[in-house]
């Protein structure tokens, strides 16, 4: 028997309440912040990835779904949605717009890690980008775009953490201090961090081995290092967080898994269970659009998986808000009636009203046991009666009463 692939999952009828709830609960914030909707392809130019995730992450060393297609050219699933907006952006001159130009986006992306709760290697990300601006003030409105989404669902209990990687100046020295101390504790790194040791040391900080992860502690922290400038970006953006009331956490590890980000970085963590669940992140990255043959275009942006969002409701016994729309089961009996009430289906729905046809010749109990354990609300009945006076027979599921009326008043009743 097939089944879906390790890492997949389908999202049956059941659960599509949470992800109607949760998807346009994130696009209406969007729009009331000023963000349009974009959407690009589920697979890119291996390139894309390479040059700008960097090729010392988990994500290119590990994660990345990457083949040739038949023409020879090398393709990669998409395993994050930043790198192609900022294509994107290139490719379309979305730098003559004024800017910046904010953008959000849906859709799959695929990494190939271990699955576990809230992680596939297929999953739905929500992301906000705003490409064009400097202002350490655009940092937090991404942040609060995020904390209010989440807020509006009704989750709790989340903890903000926050930190500055410094720029490309000022970031040298630091990675020279990190480089020395972990060359102390080299016969303790896996063997994976051993080769970043002098390639890509700031990865080191990355790593979920627990050994490794042990040695972050006792690590550089690296707003001890940061310029002046990257200074005082992180001052504004701590006063901008202040203003909005937001709590959070300096967190002087935090680094995140890509190798774009500069300055601001952060993730948003319920408070019992930490990093491990992240449910969502981001931070700013003003060098990716130069990396991508662009002219160098500050930005800032944030991603958020869907499915973290709804396990988080799930444990915290959030429930989608009920949809109060009529449902009617349209029974009948006999073949006229059958072909009467193929036309009473469709003129209850051209009224808004959801009719579902009773198919196969059932008998009229067992087609009302069926209405029943479907859960409509209400059953349209029509019968040799029906058919010789123009009417239907209106029948009230939770309540076992009916009552024989024209179609039109049936519609109204049941509008009201």
């Amino acid at each position: 028997m097939f089944k879906a692939p390790r890492g997949t999952k389908d999202i049956l009828p059941p659960e599509q309440g949470y992800w109607k709830w949760v998807t346009e609960k994130a696009a209406q914030i969007s729009q009331l912040y000023g963000y349009q909707r974009i959407d690009t392809p589920v697979f890119e130019d291996a390139g894309l990835f390479l040059h700008s995730v960097g090729e010392e992450t988990d994500i290119v060393e590990k994660q990345m779904y990457t083949f040739d297609d038949r023409g020879g050219d090398k393709i990669t699933l998409r395993p994050e949605g930043t790198a192609p907006v900022c294509r994107a952006y290139i490719e379309h001159g979305l730098h003559n717009l004024p800017q910046p130009v904010r953008l959000y986006y849906f859709g799959p992306i695929f990494r190939y890690e271990r699955p576990q709760a809230g992680r596939f290697r297929q999953h739905q990300q929500f992301g906000c980008e705003a490409i064009g601006a400097a202002d350490a003030a655009l940092d937090a409105e991404i942040i609060d775009m995020a904390w209010t989404l989440y807020a509006s669902l009704g989750l709790k209990n989340l903890t903000l953490q926050l930190n500055s990687i410094g720029c490309r100046t000022c970031r040298r020295e630091y990675l020279e201090r990190l480089k020395g101390y972990y060359l102390s504790h080299a016969g303790s790194l896996c063997r994976d961090c051993k080769g970043r040791l002098f390639r890509n040391p700031l990865r080191l900080l990355d790593c979920k081995n627990p050994a490794c992860h042990e040695l972050v502690k006792g690590a550089p922290r690296i707003t001890e290092y940061i310029c002046t400038d990257c200074q005082a970006h992180f001052g504004v953006l701590r006063d901008c967080l202040a203003a909005l009331q937001i709590p959070y956490e300096v967190n002087p590890y935090l680094v995140r898994g890509l190798d774009y980000y500069t300055r601001t970085v952060f993730e948003i963590q319920p408070v019992d269970v930490g990093g491990q669940s992240t449910i969502g992140g981001g931070g700013r990255y003003d060098n990716l659009i130069e990396i991508l043959d662009g002219k160098p275009t500050p930005a800032v942006g944030f991603a958020t998986g869907l499915e973290r969002i709804i396990l988080n409701l799930q444990k915290q016994g959030l429930e989608p808000p009920a949809v109060s729309t009529a449902k009617v089961y349209v029974a009948h009996l006999g073949a006229e009636a059958r072909k009467e009430a193929v036309r009473l289906s469709a003129r209850l729905r051209q009224a808004g009203i959801g009719a579902t046809l009773a198919v196969d010749d059932r008998s009229l109990k067992a087609q009302l046991k069926q209405a029943n354990a479907q859960g409509f609300s209400h059953a349209v009945i029509i019968g040799e009666e029906e058919l010789r006076t123009g009417s239907v027979v209106l029948r009230d599921m939770a309540q076992g009463e009916q009552t024989q009326l024209s179609l039109d008043e049936a519609i109204r009743k049941l509008k009201g």
